[in-house]
């Protein structure tokens, strides 16, 4: 069987073309074998080398293919002669002799082609498999997507794979997607794409068939009892505790509305901002009871705006806009790791200095590090020498802490910095709901949007010395 392989083999490589179609179509074929079974036990993990495996080993592979037909397209020119001379010449006769399904060599190629067939199909159906994995989105152009990779990671929505929300099940949405990523190779290669990324992605799919696969927006959550733990910057770093009741739901059996009333089926709320950030508004309107939509417009933009193509409907992506790569503020950053006791809060002024520490204006990653340990280093060597020594390991795990904290933060090459990103759950820093919910959107009448706290929230603690109990 192994003769007659090479056989074949040997009898279509008429010339030096067709013979390095040969050539480069069996050594591609065996080459990729060989990095699959290395990609699957684990040998070689780089996405680079994914790409390779499922890029350019199967592209030589179609070309070596190409090729052969090329080469007898040619030889046929150059000896003139017909096909069926050159087979005479190339195969033994009983090859040739017709039976009931043709002759052998027809048998052959149907064979080899069908063959074919179903191998490029593989190819295709693992390079789409591999092209949808987290690790090929977040590392095959690292440059651009390792702040989104890093903190990926590091987020709820870890397990979920990444074209679950970016691409959605759509077949349009995939083929659009791919397409899409083919522009983004283009613009990496020309290093000409945005720093950072700007946000939002317009070409997600929508919310309802993303999100609500898994967290549906009439599904009923109740209350959920949210603590919050804030560190003073004084000597102690005092630690200050706030408990909220959130209600979640869309509507309760009192009548009062919740968070989800947002988004809820029954509801359509709408708004057009100034820009993408959709930090500023300049109305919002909502659907009343008779289908009409009572608009609330901020009187500092004229009528004259131009608002083509700027009114968005409300879905979860407005409230929860960093679902899976969430870039905390340095304070909340580093009150995490004080809860933690990642950072030990024995150490006095610890938080005041953790802050001053990762907050310089650093020129690269290297200097960032390098400025963090001797920032903290010092500080407690010239102030606290006693400390310095009896608490050396302590203080060596808070500059590693936050080092890590700038490394997973802070992305120069991609113009990433504390604020680059906002997160608009809750209203830190007059973002978030008071987007919205402020005294600057009036409707018709005069009214505004309600800021009222115990909307969506009742305070149950609030900046106190002890933790709330619920009793």
């Amino acid at each position: 069987m192994y003769r007659k392989y090479l056989a074949f083999l040997h009898a279509i490589s008429i010339n030096l073309i067709s013979r390095v179609g040969v050539i480069i179509t069996s050594s591609s074929f065996v080459t990729f074998i060989i990095m699959v079974i290395a990609l699957q036990l684990g040998i070689v993990t780089n996405a680079y080398v994914g790409l390779l495996i499922y890029l350019a080993i199967p592209s030589f592979f179609i070309l070596g293919l190409i090729l052969i037909p090329i080469g007898w397209r040619l030889q046929k020119s150059r000896v003139h002669k017909q096909t069926g001379e050159l087979l005479e010449e190339q195969f033994p006769s009983e090859d040739l002799i017709s039976g009931v399904f043709g002759s052998r060599l027809l048998i052959k190629v149907a064979f080899f082609t069908l063959l074919n067939i179903l191998f490029i199909a593989l190819i295709s159906l693992e390079a789409f498999e591999y092209m949808n994995q987290p690790v090929f989105c977040g590392t095959a152009c690292h440059n651009v997507m390792g702040p989104e990779w890093a903190t990926y990671q590091q987020s709820p929505h870890a397990r979920i794979k990444c074209v679950a929300c970016h691409v959605g099940e759509k077949t349009e949405a995939v083929f659009f997607a791919k397409f899409n990523g083919v522009r983004q190779v283009y613009l990496e290669s020309l290093n000409s794409y945005n720093r950072p990324i700007p946000t939002p992605v317009h070409t997600m799919a929508p919310a309802r068939e993303t999100c609500e696969q898994c967290h549906w927006s009439d599904k009923s959550y109740g209350t959920k009892i949210k603590d919050f733990v804030s560190y003073d910057t004084d000597e102690a770093s005092t630690p200050y505790y706030t408990t909220l009741a959130l209600n979640i739901e869309t509507a309760s059996p009192t009548g009062r509305e919740g968070i989800h009333w947002h988004i809820s089926v029954e509801n359509e709320v709408r708004y057009a901002s100034v820009d993408d950030k959709n930090l500023t508004m300049i109305y919002v309107e909502a659907r009343t009871d008779d289908g009409s939509f009572n608009r609330f417009t901020n009187p500092d933009f004229s009528e004259n705006v131009d608002l083509s193509g700027a009114l968005r409907t409300l879905d979860c992506i407005g409230c929860h806009n960093r679902p899976a790569h969430i870039f905390l503020d340095a304070e909340t950053a580093v009150n995490n790791k004080l809860e933690q006791n990642v950072i030990n809060t024995s150490l006095p002024y610890i938080k005041r200095e953790a802050l001053a520490s990762i907050t310089q204006e650093y020129p690269d990653k290297q200097t960032a590090l390098t400025g963090i340990e001797d920032h903290i280093t010092t500080f407690y060597r010239e102030n606290y020498p006693e400390i310095a020594v009896s608490m050396g390991p302590a203080i060596n795990e808070a500059v590693l802490a936050l080092q890590e904290m700038y490394g997973l933060y802070i992305h120069h090459d991609m113009n990433i910095t504390w604020g680059t990103y906002p997160n608009f759950i809750g209203h830190k820093n007059d973002s978030g709901c008071m987007r919205c919910h402020n005294d600057m959107l009036e409707d018709e009448t005069g009214n505004t949007i309600s800021g009222d706290c115990e909307l969506c929230h009742t305070i149950l603690a609030y900046d106190e010395p002890e933790p709330f109990i619920v009793k």
